[in-house]
């Protein structure tokens, strides 16, 4: 029996520069609506480097999925693409100029890995330990309305609510 439910966002995107400061606003903020605002920081700087990875090695397309889930008492973020060649962690030297994405996630995470999905591409995921009193508190209620929001030239489709099994679910996708 699962004492809590899952919190769960999902957010699409193509890993352009321009998009992942969107993203790490989005998942910053999700992550503030479940009183985790002490997560905020590695998550962001997690889904930054993994999505600044796909940016510059996915193929044959930029397109992937971060999906941030807070199940019992752990974070788990996930970047999901269509290329099936799995990373590597490299040994950067102090001047070099990238390089240790993997190294930082690996720092500032409990856990991470990955998992292929055959030639269809890969996941690549990390985990942060949940505060235990952010776990006790429900999620802040939203106001306002719907809008396009700051970013122009950008459409956000948002799903918020809870699923038949009490599940709280949110799915954002970035066009453009």
């Amino acid at each position: 029996m699962i004492s809590q439910p899952s919190r769960q966002c999902t957010v699409e995107l193509q890993a352009l520069p321009s998009r992942i400061g969107q993203v790490r606003r989005i998942i910053s903020a999700q992550l503030r609506y479940w009183h985790l605002d002490l997560l905020i920081d590695q998550t962001a700087l997690g889904v930054t480097e993994l999505l600044t990875n796909v940016h510059r090695h996915a193929q044959p397309d930029k397109m992937c999925t971060v999906d941030v889930e807070l199940l019992l008492d752990r974070l788990t973020v996930s970047v999901s693409d269509h290329d099936p060649r799995l990373p590597t962690v490299t040994d950067a030297r102090p001047f070099d100029t990238h390089g240790r994405g993997l190294a930082l996630i690996a720092a500032v995470s409990e856990s991470w890995g990955v998992r292929p999905r055959g030639e269809t591409g890969k996941s690549i995921w990390f985990t942060l330990p949940a505060p235990p009193a952010a776990l006790a508190l429900p999620p802040r209620p939203v106001y306002g309305a719907t809008t396009d929001g700051p970013f122009r030239g950008t459409e956000f489709v948002v799903v918020a609510g809870a699923g038949e099994t009490g599940h709280t679910f949110t799915r954002s996708t970035v066009v453009g």
